[in-house]
């Protein structure tokens, strides 16, 4: 079974590219064409997305590096003793919603510190499987569009997060 999954993920992409351009020739699409006008598309969005982007990195490396995020941390410590939360996921919980990256890479060091069967490792690993960047999709999507009010957007998306973390919470509490 090991090597069926191997070659399908390996011949995925190319056959997908083949039939696009197989479909493309047979509809008569100027494929070439079509996908350089779609590049210019993106390039424009790129642009146009960029300040915010910028803007966001910006106050996420702000908030980690000056010493923020570990007062914070000290500050709601006795709450997490209370609940059985693990001090080590809640920069995660709190990074996920603003950074795919940076988040990755706390979740990432969290294995490398506990390794992946640990319940850490794996609440870490379902956390960042069940929340989103919304701050990040907010930024791009409503950005590319020209979205100013995102407001109700931001409260389901943030609500959805923290829904996220409790269901990573429980199920890993009672699962593992």
């Amino acid at each position: 079974m090991y090597q069926v999954v191997n070659l399908l993920s390996i011949w995925a992409i190319p056959c997908f590219i083949a039939f696009i351009l197989t479909h493309g020739w047979w509809k008569k699409v100027p494929v070439y064409d079509t996908f350089v006008e779609g590049a210019k598309g993106g390039l424009v969005t790129t642009i146009r997305i960029l300040p915010h982007l910028v803007a966001m990195m910006v106050a996420i490396t702000l908030f980690r590096q000056s010493g923020a995020l570990d007062l914070f941390l000290e500050l709601i410590k006795p709450l997490l003793v209370f609940l059985h939360i693990p001090s080590e996921i809640v920069p995660l919980a709190l990074l996920r919603p603003l950074s795919g990256t940076g988040s990755l890479a706390i979740a990432t060091d969290i294995i490398a510190q506990y390794g992946p069967d640990s319940m850490i490792g794996r609440l870490a690993s379902t956390m960042q499987g069940s929340t989103d960047t919304t701050f990040y999709v907010l930024t791009v999507y409503f950005g590319a569009v020209g979205i100013r009010n995102s407001m109700y957007a931001l409260k389901v998306g943030l609500w959805s997060d923290l829904m996220g973390v409790v269901a990573s919470l429980v199920v890993v509490a009672v699962l593992f």
